[in-house]
């Protein structure tokens, strides 16, 4: 974790702290496949963010194409204990296709600011810099979880502490064959037509007894 030296000297974490996680899911999807090319599991990355502290609300942003081939993506995270806000993923005649939820997390941020004593943003995107202002002057600890490569240096200026996935990124990434044995915690980009099913373990055929 890393601390933003002007704003605060210390900053003690207690368990009696509220805490609320906003996931930008697409923006994070994509900076792991970039960076590492694996996946992400959002739910243990949720855990360690948020230590020992109160987790009030964790809700992931996520979009749904017409074919809903990313439910097994939105079962998993549910599983794993967090939220969900879909929206339908525009289609344009140019084929483009857009689903921006950025002005949706900031408003849920707004939201939660009174029911929080910290608010933890799961994104990169230097567009959150005014959200980050806006619930510190209201009084709310803001920390700042992604990639330290991928991130906008004002997010990471403004916010009061930065996690750096990468610092651990063992532990958090998904990669190779590990994907399908840990499909169900493991993240898939809304709209993408390369979901990873659980599959079930082959069976060895029984070993020849020797006469």
């Amino acid at each position: 974790m890393e601390f933003n030296k002007s704003k605060i000297f210390f900053m003690i974490k207690r368990p009696s702290q509220r805490v609320a996680v906003l996931i930008d899911t697409q923006n994070m999807y994509h900076s792991a496949k970039h960076l590492y090319d694996a996946k992400l599991n959002f739910p243990a990355i949720v855990r360690a963010a948020t230590e020992d502290r109160q987790l009030i609300r964790a809700i992931a942003y996520v979009a749904k194409s017409k074919t809903g081939e990313e439910l097994a993506f939105f079962e998993a995270l549910v599983g794993g204990g967090i939220e969900l806000r879909v929206k339908e993923v525009l289609e344009f005649s140019s084929g483009v296709k857009k689903a921006d939820w950025d002005v949706g997390m900031a408003i849920d941020a707004a939201k939660l600011a009174h029911k929080v004593d910290v608010m933890i943003l799961m994104t990169g995107d230097g567009d959150f810099v005014p959200c980050v202002e806006y619930l510190q002057a209201r009084g709310v600890i803001v920390e700042v979880v992604a990639f330290g490569a991928s991130t906008s240096s004002e997010l990471r200026g403004a916010c009061d502490s930065f996690f750096d996935i990468s610092n651990d990124a063992d532990q958090f990434l998904i990669r190779g064959g590990a994907q399908r044995r840990r499909s169900t915690i493991s993240s898939e980009p809304p709209s993408t037509r390369d979901v990873v099913l659980p599959t079930e373990p082959r069976r060895r055929p029984p070993a020849k007894r020797s006469k």
